[in-house]
């Protein structure tokens, strides 16, 4: 698995017993075999230094440090006079753990808390448990996936088609939005934070939105050339038992490009309405504006593009 660690060069351990209790400080205990005389100055010889076990390991330095001060690794021997750090072979095995269980995804007071006194039957326990937790991140991760890959070919279909002066009649398929209501004065600055307001509460309920925002500008509004002014926010989303979530069904369609920042939509609309009564087509709903470049993607204001969208009666 990438974490079992051995030394080329293994220091001799025989004259020193190291009580590695776990929550307590490693402490050095003379063996009953070792002569009286010996001094700590050569105990410190027989174990690793910090900047030895760090480079064999492949463990920082602060890493270490931080370990020991949060008392989940500390070392076997803290020289007394200059403060350095030494670890003994028999902590291989503890800190082993403590690696694999921090690749597995435990954070480090779940690990503390773990290892005070682990046996087979809390290990079990807590691989069960950590196991669910890493099925859900799989299932977060494949739905952030495919939004986006969504994301991608959308803006690469934008790029390669789109077009401000032309306007298209066309069938689209059912889809789903995530409305919140704008508060009057229905300001821009009210769409803006009611669009944030939206993809908060998506985040925060784990919605499967896609990474899009929109608005809905009543009819009668355009009819009298207030264009920015929107009654609705929404976040296109995957089907789903929610009161706030409003189905487009499939229909006809007229829709056209706007690119630029979001104040000169106007001419967009006028564009729309002018085709409309060339082709004697009736519009029988309010306007849907479906951002499809915008501060997600970009950080200019003249690359925005947003299509909107009108269903339509011939």
């Amino acid at each position: 698995m990438g974490f079992t660690f051995a030394f080329a060069h293994p220091k001799l351990y025989n004259n020193y017993n190291i009580n590695t209790a776990i929550g307590e400080r490693y402490a050095f205990v003379p063996s009953p075999y070792t002569e009286s005389s010996s001094e700590e100055g050569d105990m410190a010889k027989n174990l690793f230094s910090i900047g030895e076990l760090s480079k064999q390991q492949h463990i920082s330095r602060q890493t270490l440090i931080f370990y020991d001060r949060i008392g989940l690794f500390s070392p076997a021997y803290v020289d007394p006079e200059n403060g350095y750090r030494y670890y003994s072979a028999s902590q291989l095995d503890y800190l082993d753990t403590i690696c694999i269980m921090k690749k597995i995804g435990f954070s480090l007071d779940e690990i503390r808390e773990h290892m005070k006194n682990y046996t087979l039957d809390s290990s079990i326990v807590a691989l069960r448990k950590q196991l669910s937790i890493i099925e859900q991140q799989i299932q977060d991760l494949q739905l952030i996936r495919s939004r986006v890959e969504h994301r991608c070919l959308q803006l690469e279909h934008a790029a390669a088609v789109y077009n401000k002066n032309t306007v298209s009649l066309e069938e689209v398929k059912p889809q789903y939005l995530l409305l919140e209501e704008v508060a009057e004065p229905h300001s821009l600055e009210m769409v803006s934070m009611t669009t944030k307001k939206c993809f908060v509460r998506a985040s925060t309920e784990k919605l499967p939105v896609f990474f899009q925002s929109g608005a809905i500008v009543p009819f009668e509004n355009i009819r009298h050339g207030r264009y920015t002014e929107a009654s609705h926010v929404f976040l296109p989303i995957e089907h789903c038992a929610l009161p706030d979530i409003v189905a487009l069904p499939a229909g006809k369609c007229v829709s056209t490009w706007h690119t630029g920042d979001y104040p000169s939509i106007g001419a967009a609309y006028e564009r729309l309405l002018q085709y409309c009564a060339a082709q004697q087509l009736t519009i029988t709903s309010d306007a849907y504006e479906f951002a499809i470049n915008d501060y997600l993607s970009t950080g200019d204001e003249a690359e925005y593009i947003t299509k909107i969208m009108f269903y339509v009666q011939t």
